[in-house]
């Protein structure tokens, strides 16, 4: 009898484990960082932008590096850059840190962005 509940919970433990990536697109999950542009998020900071570009915050950064082509992305308190599929939510959050509701793309690390909320 013990066997018939150890597969059960077996795979319920497994579940559970699973990362971000590989969880079902259609699965709203959090996600909390800092809204910045692709090419800080790829340096790991805005220090370097802000030094060369004459910025003052990173909220300017963020604005002023997507308005000059780059995109807003979340980067994320694990140091990972996520991908988001709306360009137009980011805007009021640039420079912010953040929490992201949304459904993730693990094939193209995107975040299908629902909602965005400041962190205090």
């Amino acid at each position: 009898m013990a066997a018939i509940w150890s597969v059960p919970i077996l795979l319920l433990g497994v579940l559970s484990l699973r990362a971000p990536g590989q969880q079902p697109n259609n699965t709203p999950m959090s996600f909390t960082g800092e809204i910045m542009d692709n090419e800080c998020a790829a340096a790991g900071s805005h220090t370097d932008m802000m030094q060369k570009e004459g910025f003052k915050t990173a909220k300017d950064c963020a604005l002023g590096c997507v308005k000059a082509g780059g995109q807003f992305v979340l980067f994320g308190l694990n140091k990972t850059t996520y991908q988001l599929d709306d360009q137009e939510k980011p805007v009021d959050y640039a420079g912010q840190k953040v929490t992201i509701i949304g459904t993730y793309d693990g094939a193209t690390k995107t975040i299908h962005v629902q909602s965005i909320q400041a962190v205090p």
